[in-house]
């Protein structure tokens, strides 16, 4: 069905420009052919939830794109079909959810914006790529840059964190390391920027939901990694499943179309989420699939994940005029465009055995361990409990986590062997002393509801001097339709940790999570408490290298830790209440402070820091002001500080929050050192806000400039 062997296409000249490509090949297509490649399949789809491809009269292998579960030889038939039995022979793309890591698996994308270091990030999408590549992977559903602030939300584990600005850092971060300089690499993939947008804000944490957003809380708080990231070069983009403000966004004109492309100027294509548009029947927003594919199309989709309404309807859509040709024509260009730049019409197939070199592995590796090591957030550190000293010769170590390999993965790892993953057991055993003494008891699983393992672990620990726990979630515990109601540890890890507790030994606390975990009660019983998130393959080297005191922890909280669940919505970026933050409106049960403040972690030294200096106590529109404090290391060990500068406008014609995250700088400082961080303040980025259409409003006035508890002032003049 392919083309005469004595046809020469212009689509097929790899020497053409990539425009003229497109144009060619999209002249040559019929309104089915169009419609075939924004259908969007599953290799070897046997999901019963999915409309069956045979069911609707189509051959899958003639779709435009697949997601794919690193089975070479099943993706390489698939795409021969796709080449070799349709009509002009347009190879698929090929996509994943490869999210922190493909088979080497970094920590948790929440756990890495704990480390703020935005290199380390893009190296690890970087590395991801390579992987991702190599085995046909050439699309990437990554990064999520959902902004959250409610740890309910199982994919809170997925993004980085609750700060705008930090989440644009590290979107801008993840889109170079992925992308590098060129799609037709074997060592870069297109990534896809997701959900956009306000998924985070789905209410009650409960996943797929309606959310409620303001237009000013929408643009000062979930658009901004998305703008950033559109203007770092990302791909492609992933509408979000939820209803916002009563129109679902994969049938939202305003954000698909008005803000995304005539605002912003996005060229690539834009992807649904799994399902979503037959979902908007169940939003009751469509009568049935094809209207939902007609206001889908309209509203700016261009590929539609697995419900091959587009292969069923498009056609009767546009011959009945519902679609216009012209907006299918664009959706295809935009399919087209990403191939061909992708390389995929001449390099179309996956090499079996195309792999990594074991002397980059060993580096990425390495990669993997700093990352995670400079994601471990230390919590509480009584009396200097941490590191673990010398004479420490009998260790307990306790807990479903102890010994665990595959839950320290976190959920979305990809292709990860959980085999290969270092447990705490195991990095602790290679890096202790041959004189010290260690010995596991589980005590309880993750879920148990029995306290039946209690006897054993407490015996081990009376007979320590030391025990280090290891309590938290299983790695499906956190991520897609993963909420919680209560962010208490599950089953009966709290009751472990109080009974070990009694017994009057000193307990090191490792909390494995994809989120944030209720520790009020438990937090006064422990003397060290090291929030460990979900490390990935390299887990136990981080963490021994962390307790042993071979690296100072780093980690700085990228979202506020509630005390209990009744505290949500809790966050650094609030607006004040009408009586201010004073004793009234506050809860009678509980401190209304967060158990651990945004940007909160501890480290085996300490750091002063120095007032803030400013070159000028004024600035205008289109000038600069740069800000100055230094940071002595006052302790006796290296460590490593994070600057973070916020900002607050005390009187705006809308109101601002508390304070916001502005800039941030990460430096190692040896002992006895000092070092400058310097914020160079330009008014129109760093001063303006959004109103709720989305222009930026720069007001003269007084601004509040706060970095590690200092605070000066200065003024905004017209």
């Amino acid at each position: 069905m392919s083309l005469s062997a004595g046809t020469t296409a212009l689509y097929k000249d790899a020497a053409q420009p990539i425009e003229a490509r497109v144009e060619d090949l999209l002249s040559r297509m019929t309104i089915q052919e169009k419609a075939d490649q924004i259908c969007q399949s599953v290799v070897l789809d046997t999901n019963p939830n999915n409309p069956q491809p045979e069911n609707v009269g189509k051959i899958q292998p003639t779709f435009g794109s697949y997601i794919y579960f690193a089975n070479i030889p099943e993706r390489n038939a698939a795409q021969k079909i796709a080449i070799e039995q349709s009509r002009l022979g347009i190879p698929a793309i090929f996509g994943a959810d490869v999210i922190h890591g493909c088979f080497l698996t970094f920590p948790i994308v929440l756990a890495q914006s704990c480390a703020w270091n935005p290199e380390l990030v893009r190296l690890s999408c970087s590395f991801a790529a390579s992987e991702a590549r190599r085995i046909g992977v050439e699309w990437v559903f990554s990064p999520m840059i959902d902004v959250t602030f409610d740890p309910r939300w199982g994919r809170i584990a997925e993004g980085y964190g609750e700060s705008p600005y930090g989440a644009s850092v590290f979107a801008t971060a993840a889109v170079k390391g992925y992308q590098g300089e060129t799609l037709g690499s074997l060592d870069t993939v297109a990534c896809t920027l997701k959900h956009f947008t306000a998924y985070g804000a789905s209410e009650g944490g409960r996943d797929y939901a309606y959310t409620d957003v303001s237009p000013v809380r929408l643009w000062e708080m979930y658009l901004p990694p998305y703008e950033a990231a559109v203007k770092a070069g990302a791909a492609s983009i992933m509408s979000s499943f939820n209803d916002l403000n009563g129109v679902p966004v994969t049938a939202n004109h305003y954000l698909l179309t008005e803000v995304l492309r005539d605002r912003w100027g996005f060229k690539g294509p834009v992807v649904t989420d799994w399902g979503a548009i037959e979902q908007l029947v169940t939003q009751g927003y469509a009568t049935d699939a094809r209207e939902g594919l007609k206001l889908a199309m309209n509203a700016g989709i261009d590929i539609d994940m697995t419900t091959y309404t587009a292969t069923r309807y498009l056609a009767q859509l546009v011959e009945a005029g519902d679609v216009p040709v012209e907006r299918v024509d664009e959706a295809v260009r935009r399919i087209l465009s990403l191939k061909f730049a992708l390389g995929i019409f001449e390099h179309p197939y996956a090499e079996v055995g195309n792999t990594i070199s074991p002397e980059r592995l060993k580096g990425a590796k390495q990669l993997a361990e700093d990352l995670a090591v400079q994601s471990l957030v230390l919590l509480k550190n009584e009396g200097d409990t941490l590191p673990i000293s010398q004479p420490t010769q009998r260790i307990a170590l306790i807990g479903p986590v102890a010994t665990n390999k595959a839950d320290v993965l976190g959920a979305w790892n990809y292709a990860s062997k959980a085999d290969e993953t270092i447990s705490i057991e195991q990095g602790l055993r290679e890096a202790l002393p041959s004189t010290v003494s260690l010995k596991t008891e589980q005590g309880c699983g993750f879920n148990d509801e029995k306290c039946d393992g209690f006897a054993a672990a407490v015996e081990l620990a009376q007979q320590s001097d030391l025990v280090i726990l290891c309590l938290g979630e299983k790695s499906n515990m956190s991520g897609e339709n993963a909420s919680r109601s209560s962010l208490r540890l599950p089953g009966v890890q709290e009751e472990l940790a109080l009974a070990i507790a009694e017994t009057g030994k000193p307990v090191v606390l490792l909390i494995a999570s994809g989120r944030p975990v209720e520790l009020q009660r438990l937090e006064p019983k422990m003397q060290a408490i090291l929030a460990i998130w979900q490390p990935g393959t390299m887990t136990g080297s981080a963490v021994a290298n962390v307790l042993l005191g071979q690296c100072n922890p780093s980690g700085r909280l990228s979202v506020t830790w509630p005390r209990s669940s009744g505290q949500i919505p809790i966050f650094h970026n609030m607006h004040l209440r009408a009586r201010g933050n004073t004793s009234q409106g506050e809860y009678q049960d509980i401190p209304t402070t967060p158990q651990y403040e945004f940007g909160f972690g501890l480290s085996y030294t300490t750091f002063r820091y120095s007032p803030i200096t400013l070159e000028s106590t004024t600035v205008k529109p289109g000038g600069e002001l740069v800000a100055e404090v230094t940071v002595t290391n006052t302790g006796k060990v290296d460590g490593s500080e994070i600057a973070f500068w916020f900002i607050n406008d005390p009187v705006a014609s809308i109101t601002q929050p508390i304070k916001e995250l502005k800039h941030f700088e990460k430096a190692a400082i040896p002992a006895g050192a000092s070092r400058v961080f310097r914020f160079t303040i330009q008014p129109e980025r760093d001063l303006a806000f959004r109103n709720g259409q989305g222009d930026s409003v720069l007001e003269p006035g007084v601004i509040k400039l706060m970095i590690g508890g200092q605070e000066t002032s200065f003024r905004v003049e017209k």
